[in-house]
């Protein structure tokens, strides 16, 4: 299991990558944290999530 946002989900196994096909999230528009660091977006393909990872994901809103 995989904790993201505060929701366990059965994800491990999955890229980044893949893991944001699945969802909503406008990776153009977004922070992917991983255990405290953040991942690049270059590095989505070959970032593996792992049981016990804790993610956060951000997502960036402009205004003015």
């Amino acid at each position: 299991m995989v904790k993201i946002n505060g929701r366990e989900e059965s994800v491990d196994c999955m890229t980044v990558a893949e893991y944001l096909k699945g969802t909503a999230y406008d990776t153009r528009r977004i922070a992917f944290e991983r255990n405290g660091d953040i991942v690049p977006k270059s590095a989505y393909d070959n970032t593996v999530l792992e049981n016990g990872d804790v993610i956060e994901i951000v997502s960036f809103v402009g205004g003015g």
